[in-house]
């Protein structure tokens, strides 16, 4: 079959662009008061798109729904029910609340928005502009239509950090790239090394993902209702709601920053270059993004020839297999292990016995999944002002604001991707055979069945015993979040129709 060309157009810009130019931002999160209000607006609301432009504009809009929000805009309960059945059950279910991590102080009864019925968005709006913009750019964007339509859960002001997260290091480095040509899905030997490149239906419904197959979404009868959403591809037939939209995974993380610094400086016995050592371990990049192992001497598909992206994302930890250099529980490590499906591109006999799970340099090798089947795309924003290393070290005052990132992700399959992420490699206290540790950073530190003890973070040492970093805190805290479905234009357009 072959893919039908991408209609930027009707795609949301968030997926293709990400907005990095736009530094101002602002996430409101809405629910609906008036449906007539709310349908006016949203039939009106200049909602950006891919596009490519000779000028680029100096704002964006763009809208995602959760599923109580298209429920109130009134989406048939038929149509309702063939979305993924992680998107209508919702973050807060209570097992997957459990295999998310969102317990102890993570649960959802203590977040700000999200966790109670009373504060669970119906939409979400995101706005962006370039410095000096936003304030106007909301102002024009809602007015009447939007006050008699809706009422704010709560708005989520953003910070420019200029490239970094609040805990010091260069952030948003390692993205995959999208395969907008549709070219990696048709290669017979694809998966056989490590590969940025990421077939557009890990990210876009209605294309094919890194299995060559359509992910579920809901397929439509044509009528005058759908006339004018697109064919689905593998059903020309019927009309396609899903095509060019996306799942929007939002959390807000409390970062520590305090308590990350103070510990690492208490556990490096006060030396802070070797507090800088230890943090740089546990992110597993150095602070101004330099990864731990060594630069690959080999191209990797999907990283370009720029400089500095080679400097920083052109490596996998091949060369690595003990983890000296950069430790199995480090962040970069378990959030991306970079590895294929067979690494090496064995063929014939080789092939089978790798398929096997012998053959590898580390023991640890076939215990993590191939990482093509698990990306996500960031599309996250820090919130609260910078501290220094320095000033981190010192106590807090009593009005120290809150810092930390609305973590915002997009993917096809949010248990394929989000979730198994989350669950298979930052919580999980077996990751690549490791033992009570889970995520340094995002980890939550709870004692989980058959492990009791979670705070830990091991440091090989190079034919040496290896070291122990006990009692490791809660450096981050979930304080709400929510799964959405990012339309594709046409689709918001079937949306603010739905009723009648």
């Amino acid at each position: 079959m072959t893919a039908s060309p991408i209609d930027y157009a009707d795609v949301q810009g968030l997926v293709r662009f990400g907005y990095k130019r736009m530094t101002e931002a602002s996430y409101v999160l809405a629910r609906v008061k008036d449906a007539a209000a709310a349908r006016s607006w949203l039939g009106s609301a200049p909602v950006t798109n891919a596009a490519t432009r000779d000028s680029p504009p100096p704002t964006a809009l763009q809208v995602a729904f959760t599923s109580l929000g298209l429920d109130t805009f009134g989406v048939p309960a038929a149509v309702l029910a063939a979305f993924s059945p992680d998107f209508l059950g919702g973050m807060t279910e209570a097992s997957r609340s459990r295999r998310l991590g969102d317990i102890g102080s993570n649960a959802p009864e203590h977040w700000e928005w999200g966790g109670g019925a009373a504060t669970v968005p119906h939409l979400l709006v995101m706005f962006f502009a370039e410095p000096g913009q936003l304030a106007g750019f909301m102002q024009r964007t809602t007015g009447p239509a939007w006050d008699a339509g809706f009422e704010t859960v709560r708005r989520l002001n953003t910070a420019d950090l200029d490239g970094v997260e609040p805990f010091g290091f260069a952030d948003g480095i390692s993205q995959p790239v999208i395969d907008w040509n549709d070219t990696r899905t048709r290669s017979k030997d694809r998966g056989n090394d490590y590969s940025n490149l990421t077939a557009v239906g890990e990210f876009l419904l209605g294309y094919r993902n890194e299995y060559g197959k359509y992910t579920d979404r809901p397929l439509l009868d044509a009528d005058t209702r759908s006339a004018d959403l697109p064919i689905a591809e593998d059903a020309p037939e019927k009309k396609d709601l899903g095509r060019n939209g996306s799942y929007l995974v939002m959390r807000q993380l409390r970062q520590d920053v305090r308590g990350f610094w103070q510990f690492a400086y208490r556990a490096a016995g006060g030396d802070l270059a070797q507090a800088e050592a230890l943090a740089a371990a546990f992110v597993g990049r150095t602070r101004d993004g330099v990864p731990l192992v060594p630069i690959a001497d080999h191209p990797i598909e999907g990283i370009g020839p720029d400089p500095e992206e080679v400097r920083q994302n052109r490596f996998t930890f091949d060369d690595d297999p003990t983890g000296v250099r950069c430790p199995f529980g480090a962040h970069v490590r378990r959030a991306n292990p970079r590895n294929a499906d067979y690494p090496g591109r064995p063929t014939g006999l080789a092939r089978l016995f790798a398929a096997l799970g012998f053959g590898s340099k580390g023991f640890r090798d076939d215990l993590i999944s191939s990482v093509r089947f698990h990306r996500i795309l960031r599309r996250g924003r820090e919130y609260g002002p910078s501290i220094s290393t320095h000033d981190a070290l010192l106590a807090a005052p009593a009005d120290d604001p809150e810092r930390g990132l609305h973590f915002i992700c997009l993917n096809a399959n949010i248990a394929r991707q989000f979730e198994f992420l989350q669950n298979a490699w930052m919580i999980n206290t077996k990751f690549s055979a490791l033992t009570g540790e889970s995520d340094p950073l995002l980890g939550t530190r709870e004692p989980r069945p058959g492990c009791p003890v979670t705070d830990a973070f091991v440091l090989q040492n190079d034919g040496r015993v290896r070291t122990q970093v006990s009692a490791l805190p809660q450096f981050v805290t979930v304080r709400g979040g929510a799964y959405f479905f990012l339309p594709g234009l046409r689709a918001l357009s079937y949306i603010a129709k739905a009723h009648g």
